[in-house]
């Protein structure tokens, strides 16, 4: 399994946060462009290898074995309820750390194909949309502006809530 590591931030990380300005990972679901925090991105690795897990919700893939932890695997446009894409050369796996209450949990979100790391100002970043999104409203930290366009940026504790999925995940199995 090929992966591409995202490194540790730059020296400049300092110098960035101090001007105002975030690096975020941009990445491609359906025909939409989403936005991570690079701080929660650990690495992102070629798509392959899950072990499916019985009776889990639609939008949980499976586990892979990283590194010899087991990682849980979700499909970030099922997630979305919306309909999962084609898994093509270009699909990956960003292993992202999700913050909850008993500490950080490690966790891949599969996504069709991820584009690059931009800087955005915070003036660039509007509040999220109370409605028109397509969307859970808590999911989106904010729309951030790129060469125009906007991006929706996630808010991974949300998207990636530890709690709601096990909740969903025990519903699931229960029911």
């Amino acid at each position: 399994m090929s992966e591409l590591s995202v490194a540790e931030p730059p020296k400049t990380q300092q110098a960035i946060l101090e001007n105002g300005i975030q690096q975020y990972l941009t990445f491609i679901l359906g025909r939409e462009t989403f936005a991570l925090n690079i701080l929660n991105i650990k690495e992102i690795i070629e798509y392959g290898q899950l072990t499916e897990v019985p009776k889990m919700p639609g939008f949980i893939r499976g586990v892979i074995n990283l590194r010899g932890a087991v990682v849980p695997v979700i499909d970030m446009a099922a997630r979305f309820d919306k309909p999962s894409a084609d898994i093509t050369r270009k699909t990956c796996i960003v292993i992202i750390e999700v913050t909850h209450a008993e500490g950080t949990q490690v966790v891949g979100v599969m996504v069709d194909a991820v584009n690059e790391v931009v800087d955005i100002e915070a003036g660039n970043i509007e509040p999220a949309p109370s409605f028109g999104a397509n969307i859970r409203a808590d999911f989106i930290e904010g729309m951030g502006k790129i060469d125009g366009k906007f991006v929706i940026i996630l808010d991974v504790n949300s998207v990636l809530s530890v709690d709601e999925i096990a909740t969903l995940a025990g519903s699931t199995v229960n029911g």
